[in-house]
């Protein structure tokens, strides 16, 4: 069974911050910037449930896992509640370019994953019918859904 990587549209019922937002203008490289990287350059794949390669297209975790598998040789778990319980919580210290950031956007803390690029930025499949795409933690519609930052990689 997949973890949902979609977003609730429409929902009338705000979900309560989870996690403050990190500081990211204290961001450091963690020598993960090829994870960033690959992952910029799957913007507008066609998002698809349990997709995960270019061709069929991707939903969140799956794009997560490509991008690892691709970059580092490194195997990490399909679902996003998965993810949610790999590697290190970054607690309230920004990510890097590399790590992976999570959101509630389905009533659990790990209902959605992106990588993050920097500057307050994160690459993820969001939805059905959508691409791949950039968005900003900071947009308000993320801000509130924010969880946490998790690093995958050890560099």
């Amino acid at each position: 069974m997949l973890s949902g990587c979609s977003s609730l549209v429409g929902n009338k019922t705000p979900l309560p911050n989870y996690a403050k937002l990190p500081d990211f203008s204290t961001e450091k490289s963690a020598g993960l910037d090829d994870i960033s990287i690959a992952a910029v350059s799957l913007i507008g794949t066609t998002f698809k449930w349990g997709g995960n390669t270019p061709q069929s297209g991707f939903d969140c975790s799956g794009l997560v896992v490509y991008v690892v598998k691709n970059t580092r040789e490194k195997n990490l778990p399909r679902t996003t509640s998965e993810l949610g319980k790999y590697g290190k919580s970054l607690a309230l210290e920004a990510p890097s370019p590399g790590d992976l950031v999570f959101f509630n956007t389905l009533g659990e803390s790990h209902s959605h994953v992106g990588i993050y690029v920097g500057s307050g930025r994160f690459v993820h499949a969001p939805t059905t019918g959508g691409t791949v795409r950039l968005d900003e933690i900071k947009n308000p519609y993320w801000a509130r859904r924010y969880t946490e930052a998790r690093r995958v990689i050890t560099p």
